[in-house]
């Protein structure tokens, strides 16, 4: 593979960024060195020590202490090593934001066991895929998810036990808080960092999940690489309305007890709630993805929102159009910062916290990653040329779970991970643009159409609010680019208008032979377009006539 399997080398810049940052010299080894230092459960403690008597977290109504959340991490994992959850057991934790979620998430970690996320909205068949292939032997859960996992777990299943993380009447199943009450505390071990913490599963948007096991070091590195880029210290206070069985929203979590500061998290998105949280609190940071940025600057009181104490707006998890970052950017009086990463490779690149936030662009390297752009069969491409993102460094994992043909398809030699993701380094400034997906190419006539190019072009246009592009099948061109938007406002969409719009911006062959007007995109928790779904709604229309 040309170009990546050779000397360690720094990706261009990124060694600039760590010394602005720090103040000093600092070499690669050195830097993740410090990244990757000890283990979660011994992070948090050390910084619950620091930090004892200051509020950690407010989920909805409930607030705790650093120092009590420690403690109750403590009491959690003694009684799940009463239960023989030890070293390298799967444990499923499935449920809703709350205080709960995080003290068995925490209680888990403290049993050396390893996290098993999954959504509560999760059908029996897909919390069954999850328990059958990570061989969980425990799962806590909460809702309806604890009725599916408690009929998994009477069929022959790895899965024995089966915890509540919500009180309820008439349930076979313990509940949490009152079984931890009786538990003796446990201590943090001296876990590796290359010891498994989680087993993530991926969102299956393109097939069915796969597990990802993230070591202590993975996650580590991830969180602490970001909170040097974005300044992070015990001052800050965390807003957001991120689910925490995504990596998105529990990475808040890490970061908040990992520098002994403040969160603020809600179990569902509200808008008001959300901004009189953040005017209330003085929070400093907010967490959200674009489809919430979306909801925000539509809603009739967002106008009249306090954001004065937010410094830091973050945006991740799916592409924000230029057209929304500018809007919400003047509306909140601060460039939202958007970011880039994924299950796989955690935390991996950010637009810089001093100097411009390049919208429609997703920045630098963050301190310890490497990128490279390579082309189909892996050399290394020309700054301003499209190909495959390639990641590597302390927070990319290192294969997928009892998936080794997986695993060799989605890695080249040197431990480069291939992102699936296409994108182009801007040879003029440097910064990383994400063009689309290799899965979501179009190859229409036999030339190849990456759509985020395409919708870009179409978010840009004052009656479209969201754009998104598909292929779908075509006996005269193999594939068609169609496009599905979401009208701004009360505006209409004009399809000759539109046409005419990408016709001026793009070559013939990109542009799309058909317009779909929606009320919105379809999406997952997360915000991402399933795109699948609008593969085979324009399939169906087609097929109407």
């Amino acid at each position: 593979m040309t170009g990546l399997t050779g000397a360690e080398r720094i990706a261009p810049g990124a060694l600039d960024a760590w010394q602005r940052h720090l103040g000093r010299a600092v070499d690669a080894d050195t830097l993740r060195a410090e990244l990757v230092e000890g283990s979660l459960p011994q992070a948090f403690h050390e910084a619950s020590m620091r930090r004892s008597t200051q509020t950690a977290l407010t989920i909805d109504d409930e607030t705790t202490t650093h120092g009590e959340l420690d403690r109750l991490a403590a009491r959690a994992g003694g009684w799940l090593r009463a239960q023989g959850i030890g070293p390298e057991e799967r444990v499923i934790l499935c449920g809703g934001n709350s205080l709960d979620f995080v003290v068995a998430y925490l209680g888990i970690l403290r049993a050396e066991g390893v996290v098993v996320p999954a959504g509560a909205g999760l059908t029996g068949p897909e919390l069954r895929h999850i328990v059958e292939d990570s061989g969980a032997a425990c799962a806590l859960a909460q809702g309806d998810a604890l009725d599916r996992l408690m009929s998994i777990s009477r069929e022959d299943t790895s899965l024995r036990t089966v915890v509540a993380l919500e009180e309820r009447e008439a349930s076979d199943a313990p509940f949490l808080r009152q079984a931890i009450s009786e538990g003796e505390p446990l201590e943090p071990g001296d876990a590796s960092g290359d010891e498994v913490a989680m087993l993530a599963y991926t969102s299956g948007t393109t097939g069915r999940p796969k597990g990802v096991p993230l070591t202590h070091a993975n996650l580590l590195s991830s969180m602490r690489a970001a909170m040097r880029a974005w300044r992070w210290d015990a001052n800050d206070v965390l807003v957001h309305a991120l689910p925490f069985s995504h990596q998105h929203g529990l990475g808040g979590v890490h970061m908040t007890l990992l520098a002994g500061s403040r969160a603020v998290v809600h179990s569902r998105f509200d808008p008001a709630k959300l901004c009189a949280a953040i005017e209330s609190e003085r929070a400093t940071v907010l967490f959200a993805v674009p489809a919430i940025y979306e909801k925000l600057s539509a809603w009739e009181g967002i106008e009249e929102a306090d954001f004065s104490s937010l410094r830091l707006p973050i945006a991740g998890s799916s592409a924000l159009s230029p057209a929304l970052a500018r809007r919400v950017s003047s509306l909140l009086g601060r460039d939202v910062l958007e970011r880039y990463g994924s299950t796989e490779s955690g935390l991996s690149v950010s637009n810089p916290y001093d100097g411009s936030r390049k919208f429609g662009s997703v920045g630098f390297p963050l301190p310890g990653t490497e990128l490279s752009i390579v082309d189909e069969v892996g050399g290394t491409l020309e700054p301003g040329d499209d190909g495959e993102i390639v990641l590597r460094g302390p927070q990319v994992f290192s294969g997928y779970w009892n998936l080794p043909d997986a695993t060799e398809e989605n890695f080249y030699p040197g431990g480069w991970f291939r992102t699936g993701d296409v994108g182009r380094v801007d040879p003029e400034d440097g910064y990383l643009t994400v063009t689309g997906r290799l899965k979501e190419m179009i190859i229409s006539g036999g030339l190849n159409i990456y759509p985020r190019e395409v919708e870009l072009v179409l978010e840009d246009h004052a009656t479209v609010e969201g754009a998104a592009v598909v292929g779908v099948p075509s006996e005269r061109w193999g594939e068609e680019v169609v496009a599905f938007v979401v009208p701004a406002g009360d505006d209409e969409v004009d399809e000759e208008d539109l046409s005419g719009h990408t016709r001026e911006n793009l070559s013939a062959y990109k542009c799309p032979k058909r317009f779909f007007a929606v009320d919105e995109l379809p999406r997952n928790e997360m915000g991402k377009v399933l795109k699948g779904e609008l593969v085979r709604m324009a399939g169906e229309e087609r097929e109407a006539g």
